[in-house]
């Protein structure tokens, strides 16, 4: 289940880095991506957990989606953190 984790906030950290924010791991077992507005320093951090038959991202604020629409959660914090 880890690598599962990985693999969703890898692909995640791919797009938000692809819309000029900044990303890291934290947490233990690198289980949380911090993702960084560099201009505005705003920061939010997001998991990736196991729902029903699938995964969600997380993230604060009410933000939850399913792996599937990464290319939206990247969008979506992009707007969050300009």
């Amino acid at each position: 289940m880890p690598e599962v984790r990985r693999r969703h906030l890898a692909a995640l950290a791919y797009e938000v880095e692809a819309r000029g924010l900044s990303w890291r791991f934290a947490g233990p077992a690198e289980s949380v991506l911090s993702v960084l507005g560099p201009r505005t320093r705003r920061q939010v951090m997001v998991v990736a957990t196991p729902v029903a038959a699938g995964w969600s991202y997380l993230w604060p604020g009410g933000g939850m989606a399913d792996v599937a629409e990464v290319t939206h959660v990247a969008d979506q914090l992009f707007r969050l953190l300009r």
